[in-house]
């Protein structure tokens, strides 16, 4: 800097070869006029002021602006920031980031082998890409133009529809309030229809096509003339809620429609409003799953889901109408508790007034108690599990179905086991609902019985035999787990259900019942189902009470908080088995889900516990 001051006094000093200058006292006066030069003679120059300029041009040189990097190898034009260590990918968007010219200096990816990693984007690529920046500019401001044009027209347009407004036509016969699905029965009838704006088509300034969907059905709604100038119209989205009047027609030979009728209005108020846009400010079909998931609440709303949870309630009315005509009685047991039932690492815990508590993993303790006052048993409750799994098929709380049966053998068990899930899958497909598992899973058939039985032991000799191999590569050996995948891929290549039988004592739970012929294994069943693997876990029971202590005693488990369940063994114990089924997992079987969180309704999981 003091280079830069020395080298403008040189060149001021040379102009000023006249002018006189002699010391000055100090005195009251200000800096300023202190440090002003003061010529005797020729007249005043003005030059020193001169002196100052050259040196503040040259300190903005100093503070030059920091280049920036592109690299069409590892930057990127959503996430760079133009340094060398986080560039832009492209020129274009480096020039967008500065948006004005001139453009600081660009560099982008070095040619040059083994030397800098960046050099200077050549002049005639600069050119080329300006141009395109400059296109594009022009195009944006065009755009912007068009839309404030576009815009001040809306608005003008709203204002002026205030003051239109409609009423209903008292001389027209009263209408019938309905659901849409109860619409088949009032064609060439005046009906009022609630429901949401589904889908929604203007067609010029006279007519307006809906869908409406009340949860019942789907309804196809004409708007015309005035109804389509008002206010409300104009603004009118999807998810919007309203109420339409008018004659149910069917629809001219050759056209479609829901229901093959239409709403021709005659009268529509709003009954409450949506954003523009709708649903679509939220989330669309290409959404990702976490954004879905975090939307779930308007997810909900979209056809594929809908079906999914009528099926859902389908289902569940089919298990309880099983039930009822089988003679088991519906309980409802506590989900807040102070025993495990499948392992103390997948309990969620918490502080119950002072008593450590915990949230079920299971009711089936409960349902056991139940067996002596109501004999055969079961119930349709939340359970939860605390692991920390990250498969297709796994959930944190899930809704389990449970049953519990007196005086039966392991045999009975299996066959109990059989009926259920043929039977629920039978009464589904032929109620009202059977339909929407035809279009969300085309392709299912109700399995026929007796399923495949097979013993764990020939479930590891058939993994063995086919090459179906654990994690590490090595082959399954008696006592191994078989972890979903590998269990998945011999059930699908089987292709049909297996009951797998006889688990060894060791990988199960302290309360199941050693097989008599053979103590090392017990009586224990999974239900595995093409696509999905397991779906339902039971066994027979313990039922003499020095074998349970024993099991509490290997599974290192203190028999207090269970005083309740060793009674069971002491006031007239029986040979008892039972089961939990998981139905989402059974939903995935029949729609041939590829997750098993697209069949609940807010699932939650190790990563999710929103909305």
């Amino acid at each position: 800097m003091l280079k830069l001051v020395s080298r403008a006094y040189r060149v001021s000093a040379s102009n000023l070869k006249s002018a006189t200058y002699r010391p000055i006292q100090p005195s009251t006066t200000t800096t300023s006029s202190v440090l002003r030069p003061i010529p005797v003679s020729p007249p005043p120059v003005t030059k020193p002021t001169a002196v100052v300029r050259p040196v503040a041009r040259r300190m903005t040189v100093a503070t030059e602006v920091q280049p920036l990097y592109t690299s069409d190898k590892l930057g990127s034009d959503e996430k760079g920031e133009g340094t060398a260590d986080n560039p832009f990918k492209t020129p274009l968007q480096a020039m967008r980031h500065w948006a004005k010219e001139p453009f600081p200096t660009i560099y982008v990816d070095s040619k040059e082998e083994g030397g800098e990693k960046y050099s200077v984007i050549s002049q005639a690529q600069l050119k080329k890409i300006t141009k395109v920046y400059n296109r594009e500019l022009t195009k944006s401001k065009g755009k912007a133009e068009k839309d404030a044009e576009e815009a001040a027209k809306r608005a003008a347009n709203l204002e002026d529809s205030k003051s239109i407004t409609i009423s209903e036509d008292p001389s027209l016969p009263a209408a019938r309030q309905a659901k849409i699905s109860g619409l088949g029965e009032l064609r060439d009838q005046r009906v009022k229809v609630f429901g949401w704006v589904h889908r929604l088509r203007r067609q010029g300034k006279n007519l307006i096509f809906l869908v409406l969907r009340d949860g019942t059905g789907f309804l196809q709604c004409v708007l015309t003339d005035t109804q389509c100038k008002t206010y409300d119209a104009l603004l009118l989205a999807t998810e919007s809620s309203v109420a339409i009047y008018g004659i149910l027609t069917a629809v001219p030979e050759g056209k479609e429609a829901p229901g093959g009728h239409e709403l021709k209005a005659d009268y529509w108020e709003l009954v409450g409003g949506s954003p523009a846009g709708g649903v679509d400010n939220l989330l669309n079909t290409e959404s990702n799953p976490d954004v879905m998931y975090h939307n779930r609440h308007m997810w909900i709303r979209g056809e594929n889901m809908s079906k999914v949870l009528k099926v859902r309630h389908a289902t569940i009315k089919a298990f309880r109408d099983h039930y009822y005509d089988k003679d088991y009685v519906e309980v409802t047991p506590p989900t807040l508790v102070q025993c495990q039932v499948e392992g103390g690492s997948t309990l969620f815990k918490l502080n119950y007034f002072g008593d450590e508590a915990y949230l079920t993993q299971s009711s089936q303790l409960y349902l056991e108690t139940c067996i002596p006052a109501v004999g055969n048993v079961y119930c349709i409750a939340q359970s939860y599990r605390a692991e920390s799994s990250h498969t297709r098929r796994h959930l944190s709380e899930f809704t389990h179905i449970e049953g519990e049966l007196p005086f039966i053998t392991f045999d009975d068990l299996l066959d109990a086991l059989e009926d259920l899930i043929v039977d629920t899958a039978q009464r589904i497909m032929s109620s009202k609902h059977g339909d929407l598992v035809r279009e969300l899973n085309p392709n299912f058939t109700v399995p026929q019985k007796p399923f495949k039985r097979m013993d764990y032991r020939d479930a590891i000799e058939y993994c063995r035999e086919n090459g179906i191999r654990k994690e590490d590569g090595t082959t399954f050996e008696f006592g191994d787990d078989i972890p979903e995948a590998p269990e998945r891929k011999m059930t699908d290549m089987i292709g049909v259900p297996i009951l797998l039988c006889r688990f060894p004592k060791a990988m199960k739970s302290f309360y199941m019942q050693p097989d008599k012929a053979d103590p090392i294994v017990t009586e224990s069943v999974d239900c595995l189902l093409p696509n999905v693997g397991e779906i339902i876990g039971g066994s027979m029971r313990i039922y003499d009470e020095q074998e349970l202590a024993a099991g509490f005693k290997r599974e290192g488990i203190s028999p207090e908080n269970y005083y309740w369940y060793v009674d069971q063994r002491k006031y007239g114990t029986c040979p008892h088995g039972g089961y939990g089924l998981g139905l989402e997992r059974y939903l995935m079987w029949l729609l041939n889900s590829n997750n098993i969180r697209e069949n609940c309704l807010y699932p939650r999981t190790a990563e999710r516990c929103k909305p």
